[in-house]
């Protein structure tokens, strides 16, 4: 048995977590992965094969780099017999807050908002693969991913369009109450999915660090938007919120080309 460790830089929430294992799940060698997100390491306890995986880690773009290979005698590995209640629970917790983030985006005129609640579907999106492909043939999981990262990149780019036509145009200013107060919960939703995802690993890795929620691009982006809030009242101008919606919709679309190359 063979022990590979990677370095994944940009492994920065369970979203990742998940594409990961999905673009590795049809490499029969493998017999376990274990995530350790803070740190940004991958362990793959595999038998051969070393060259197919590091191919299929390094094509996902995330900052893939093997560190090391050796022998290991480890062989019983744990079945984690909860992992799909809680794929169930971050799913409804990042649908549940694209619905309401879309919704208070349309009304408060926010683009911000508008796109983070897209950046939430992308990552239900995700979960939903890992879900509803389990058991199922590859064929299927691919088309799952193109068909996830397809609808993505469309929403992306209407709302580029939307973007486009309010900075040549004359929009009433969006409420900044609702862009920071929704932003707060949807900056709490994404605190509780990260801690469920890491406290499911083992009673070593029950806590979660705060180094861990600073350092994701999902924390990142609902204090853009908060900080987008403020600066909207500060300025009396609409355009901290169209600068904060057109750099999460260039992370959605990363993100939906990530999930196309699952389909490849």
């Amino acid at each position: 048995m063979d022990k590979t460790i990677f370095e994944i830089t940009k492994m920065d929430c369970p979203s990742e977590e998940n594409l990961i294992r999905m673009k590795l799940d049809g490499i029969s060698g493998i017999k376990k992965l274990d995530f350790d997100i803070p740190n940004r390491k991958l362990i793959v306890f595999h038998k051969g094969q070393t060259d197919q995986i590091e191919k299929s880690v390094r094509e996902l773009n995330l900052g893939g780099k093997r560190i090391s290979t050796e022998e290991t005698d480890q062989k019983d590995f744990a079945v984690n017999n909860d992992q799909k209640k809680l794929l169930w629970t971050v799913l409804g917790i990042n649908f549940a807050f694209f619905i309401i983030e879309m919704t208070t985006g349309l009304i408060s005129k926010s683009m911000g908002l508008v796109a983070d609640s897209l950046d939430m579907l992308a990552d239900s999106f995700v979960y939903g693969m890992s879900l509803f492909a389990v058991g199922g043939t590859l064929t299927r999981k691919k088309r799952i991913a193109k068909l996830a990262g397809y609808f993505q990149i469309t929403l992306a780019i209407i709302g580029f369009i939307e973007i486009l036509r309010r900075f040549f145009g004359h929009e009433k200013l969006p409420d900044f109450t609702t862009m920071i107060i929704v932003s707060i919960f949807a900056l709490l939703a994404n605190g509780v999915c990260l801690y469920l995802m890491q406290k499911s690993k083992s009673k070593e890795e029950a806590h979660m660090k705060a180094s861990m929620i600073f350092t994701s691009n999902d924390v990142i982006i609902n204090l853009g938007v908060i900080t987008a809030g403020v600066l909207v009242n500060w300025l009396d101008s609409g355009k901290p919120d169209l600068i904060i919606g057109t750099i999460v919709f260039i992370l959605v679309i990363q993100g939906a080309l990530r999930i196309l190359k699952l389909g490849k």
